[in-house]
């Protein structure tokens, strides 16, 4: 392994496929996808757009359901190998001081990033039917404590940073409409206290044709010494709607809002019939990935067209060796 992983466990026990015989990819899927289908709990019409994280020898996640009456909530799930699930069939009731917070305690789309001493959940937060940014936390996703949410709607795709950076919480954020947004930056936010956000900085705008209509964040940055290697999804506007493909990039690793490298081409786009056809066709949505410090080794969790989870893999060496010669910037 050429590059150094820091800030990370060992996982020997994580989801593993070696790359098929043949396959030129830098991403591959896992040949037993979809991992969690749609009807995976009695409650649920789809279950996709999920973090997962490893928790005491085995590994925990939060997951986006969306139940059959289609409203969005967050539910609780643990599993052994990190590809078989125990879902909760009801949603997370986290528990608030905050009158404000208590009646919208649903939404869409969580991340789950572990710092210092705890886990933190953030996640499309519908404020007044609006939708922002909500955090809680929890020690062992059982029971789950909602602070205030970050931001002012309209705001979406809220993705932590795993450590302080010059002293404050760091959070990638795509501010956005009412709406299913046709446009989209990432930005980065600060906060000393997880409740008061600012020192906005812009990061980077749709460029390339597979991400010219928005952009946004993904799984939780790996930290390394390379720099925060942060894979992002991007979208292009079709005759046929939206369609979501996922590629990485480079971040500094003091002011991640400046770019080092940011890949040409997508790493993974809807090719699969169970990521071309669902509620939403044409959806590839990365929103987790585990990453073994020992081997490099990354497993990546994604929604598959608003209705599965899918499981992919790559490496650190593959990505980085790829943005090294595959960069826009």
């Amino acid at each position: 392994m050429k590059v150094k992983i820091l800030n990370e466990k060992s996982i020997p026990d994580m989801p593993w496929e070696s790359k098929p015989a043949g396959c030129n990819d830098v991403i591959w899927r896992y040949s037993q996808n979809p991992v969690i289908k749609r009807n995976h709990i009695p409650t649920s019409n789809s279950i996709f757009n999920s973090a997962v994280v490893a928790f005491e020898g085995g590994f925990a996640g939060v997951f986006r359901v969306d139940d059959r009456s289609r409203s969005m909530s967050l539910h609780a799930g643990f599993s052994k190998d990190g590809l078989h699930w125990d879902i909760a069939h009801e949603r997370i009731k986290f528990k608030t001081d905050i009158p404000e917070m208590a009646d919208f305690q649903y939404g869409y789309d969580p991340r789950v990033c572990f710092i210092e001493d705890r886990y933190y959940v953030t996640w499309c937060n519908s404020y007044k039917y609006k939708p922002t940014i909500g955090i809680a936390y929890t020690y062992d996703f059982k029971e789950f404590t909602q602070l205030e949410n970050a931001y002012l709607p309209f705001n979406r795709n809220g993705v932590m940073f795993p450590r302080k950076i010059g002293g404050n919480y760091m959070m990638a954020s795509r501010p956005s409409d009412s709406g299913h947004t046709p446009f989209g930056d990432i930005y980065i936010s600060q906060s000393p206290d997880m409740i008061y956000w600012g020192k906005h900085r812009h990061v980077m705008s749709p460029s390339a044709s597979w991400e010219s209509t928005k952009i946004g964040a993904g799984p939780i940055p790996i930290e390394t010494d390379r720099g925060w290697l942060m894979f992002y999804h991007g979208v292009l506007t079709s005759c046929n709607g939206f369609v979501y493909s996922f590629s990485a990039a480079l971040l500094d690793i003091d002011e991640p809002w400046r770019v080092l490298k940011r890949g040409k081409e997508y790493l993974l786009s809807p090719q699969e019939l169970y990521e071309c056809a669902g509620d939403v066709p044409n959806v590839t949505f990365p929103c987790a990935n585990l990453v073994d410090k020992d081997t490099g080794r990354i497993a990546i969790y994604y929604g598959c067209a608003d209705t599965h989870t899918g499981v992919c893999f790559t490496t650190v060496d593959d990505v980085i060796d790829y943005l090294e010669f595959n960069s826009q910037v």
